[in-house]
């Protein structure tokens, strides 16, 4: 699949996509230079590339069922982050601008990508999320709104956006009790604390857990053990919507509520917003730490 065909005549720099015709799947990888976190500019190019994907899936789901695409991979290439969540500099640029308009665009564009894989492309298929090193905040969200979230074992999950005073707005609650009790959601939500793929495969927030460094050979072996199972498969994804929906208007509620509460931070809480991006920086900020393979290799 080439991204000249998303956005035509360019290329996408932050988004590679992989097709593992054997498997019948796309592997969705976000690439970083910067700070590994939802920029507006990866935010574009993921859009993009489900605009891709949900053309060539729907495509073969209505005239070549036999050999249609079935499953779709989000991973990151550096396998010491999935991602950060939300792009805090612009938070604070935003906040401080007073500009209500920009952070609910901001916002809205997070969960539209959610809600496409949450809705599956509106056809019986299955989207992953494969989680290697931290996925926080609005990354963890991200991670959710998947199908099934496929996680290495010392992976690293958490919602810092207490400390800053803050909540995740962007579909962590809604996705959260489609899979755990309300009451262990909101704990896991404002408890500031980070869990790793190993408890939260014990919590049922995780659904396959994998060895450190396994990660994407375990979703290989998931995705070929279930080639010839996707009957099955797709109508308990079909039952669950049914029985746990999710209401776009209720993702929009909670973001209009996440950017009044960001409009209201005080200047001590922005801050600690600038601390803590500036922290994620040092650490992740060179995009020169182990890659995983990008596309269909071992991580």
């Amino acid at each position: 699949m080439s991204t000249d065909e998303v956005l035509p005549g360019s290329r996408l720099s932050q988004i590679e996509l992989a097709d593992d015709r054997s498997l019948r799947a796309v592997w969705v990888n976000m690439k970083y230079s910067g700070r590994p976190c939802f920029s507006t500019e990866l935010l574009r190019e993921i859009k993009a590339a489900q605009r891709l994907v949900r053309q060539t899936a729907v495509a073969g789901y209505k005239h070549d069922r036999d050999n249609r695409l079935l499953f779709q991979v989000m991973a990151s290439a550096d396998a010491r982050v999935f991602n950060l969540g939300g792009d805090l500099p612009y938070f604070i640029e935003l906040i401080e601008a007073r500009d209500r308009e920009s952070l609910r665009r901001y916002a809205r564009s997070c969960i539209d990508i959610q809600y496409a894989s949450i809705t599956h492309y509106d056809i019986p298929f299955t989207t992953i999320a494969l989680v290697q090193g931290e996925a926080l905040g609005g990354g963890f969200e991200a991670a959710l709104s998947h199908t099934l979230l496929v996680a290495e074992r010392g992976a690293r999950f958490g919602f810092p956006e207490i400390s800053f005073g803050m909540f995740p707005g962007m579909g962590a609650l809604t996705l959260l009790t489609r899979r755990i009790a309300p009451a262990a959601a909101r704990r896991l939500m404002m408890d500031n604390r980070i869990y790793t793929g190993e408890e939260l495969y014990e919590l049922g927030v995780v659904d396959v857990l994998a060895p450190d460094g396994g990660g994407r050979q375990a979703v290989r072996e998931y995705m070929q053990r279930h080639l010839a199972l996707t009957p099955g498969l797709h109508g308990f994804q079909a039952a669950l919507d049914r029985c746990l929906p999710v209401s776009y208007d209720e993702l929009t509620d909670v973001v209009d509520q996440w950017v009044e509460s960001a409009l209201r931070l005080s200047s001590r809480n922005r801050r600690l917003m600038v601390y803590f991006a500036r922290v994620q920086e040092r650490r992740f900020g060179t995009g020169a730490g182990r890659q995983g393979a990008a596309g269909t290799g071992a991580g």
